[in-house]
C-alpha cells in the first residue's frame, strides 16, 4: 500500500535537513522562554508564511492540516483562561473564573502551541525521512545501523497496514468480528496481535541478518548513494528567521498590542 501526496518542491525542501531539525529544535527551546505575547504574535507571521507559501503543497490539503492546530490552540487556550489565576477578575462561576491575567496568559500558550504545531509540520512537510536520515549520517555522524534501521521501519510501516487490513477482512469472514464485549475484545486482541508480532518478529529477523551481511556496522570509509551537503539555500534559511526574530523583538519594542510584557502570574 503506497500513501502518495503530491506537491511542488520549493526552496523550502532544499535545505540541509540536519541544519533545519536543529535550527527549528532551537526555535522551540526559545520559545519555551519567551513570556511576552506581543513577541509571539509578531513572530508567528514567519512559520506562518512558510506553511502557506512555501511548503508547495495544494490549499485544501493545508486547511484540512490546520483543523488540528486550531483545536489544539482552543483546547491548550481555553484549559487556562476558564482555570488560571489572576486578581482582575472577569467572570467568575463556580469553578470558572476567568481574570484579565488568565486570558492573556492562555492565550500566550495558546499561540505557543499553535506556533509549535505550524514548525513542526512545515518540517515534517518539507523534509523526506531518507535525505534526514542522510544528512544525519553524514553531517552529525549518526551511526549507520541507526539511520538504516530507522528507514527500514519507516518503509514497513505501510506493509503492516495491509497486513493489518489483510487479517481484518480474513477474521471477518470467519466471524471472530462477530464476538461482543470483554470476551470478544480479548480474542480480537488475540487474533490480530499474536500473528502481527509473529511476522515482525520474523521480518525483524531477516533485516537483522541482511544489514549484518551487508556490513551496516562499519562506519569507516563508508559510500552513500545521496550526498546530503549545504547550499546558499541554508544560509537564506537561518538569515529569514534570524530577520524575522530581529523584526518580531522592533515590533514589540515599539508597537504592542497590549499591555502585557510578562504573562507569567506573580500574585501570592
Amino acid at each position: 500500500m503506497q500513501i502518495d501526496f503530491s506537491f511542488q518542491e520549493t526552496w523550502f525542501h532544499k535545505i540541509n535537513p540536519s541544519l533545519k531539525f536543529i535550527f527549528i529544535v532551537l526555535l522551540f527551546i526559545g520559545l519555551l522562554f519567551i513570556h511576552n505575547i506581543n513577541f509571539l504574535i509578531n513572530f508567528l507571521f514567519a512559520p506562518l508564511l512558510i506553511y502557506l507559501f512555501f511548503t508547495g503543497h495544494p490549499w485544501k490539503r493545508l486547511c484540512l492540516i490546520a483543523i488540528p492546530f486550531l483545536i489544539i490552540f482552543i483546547t491548550s487556550s481555553t484549559s487556562m483562561i476558564f482555570f488560571g489565576k489572576g486578581d482582575i477578575t472577569w467572570f467568575e462561576w463556580g469553578l470558572v473564573h476567568i481574570s484579565e491575567e488568565s486570558f492573556f496568559r492562555g492565550l500566550h500558550l495558546g499561540l505557543r502551541g499553535f506556533v509549535f504545531a505550524v514548525l513542526g509540520v512545515v518540517f515534517a512537510l518539507t523534509t523526506r525521512p531518507v535525505f534526514l536520515f542522510y544528512s544525519l549520517m553524514q553531517q552529525l555522524k549518526l551511526k549507520p545501523k541507526y539511520a538504516y534501521s530507522f528507514m527500514a521501519s519507516i518503509r514497513l510501516l505501510p506493509i503492516m497496514v495491509e497486513e493489518l487490513q489483510t487479517l481484518r477482512y480474513a477474521l471477518k469472514v470467519r466471524g471472530v468480528q462477530d464476538y461482543k464485549g470483554m470476551k470478544g475484545f480479548y480474542k480480537k486482541l488475540k487474533a490480530y496481535s499474536i500473528p502481527l508480532l509473529a511476522q515482525s518478529i520474523r521480518r525483524a529477523h531477516r533485516i537483522a541478518i541482511a544489514m549484518e551481511a551487508k556490513r551496516f556496522s562499519i562506519v569507516q570509509n563508508r559510500t552513500y548513494y545521496y550526498q546530503i551537503g549545504f547550499s546558499k539555500v541554508d544560509l537564506f534559511f537561518v538569515i529569514y528567521f534570524l530577520i524575522f526574530i530581529l523584526l518580531a523583538y522592533l515590533l514589540t519594542l515599539y508597537m504592542s498590542y497590549v499591555n502585557i510584557e510578562d504573562v507569567r502570574y506573580n500574585g501570592n
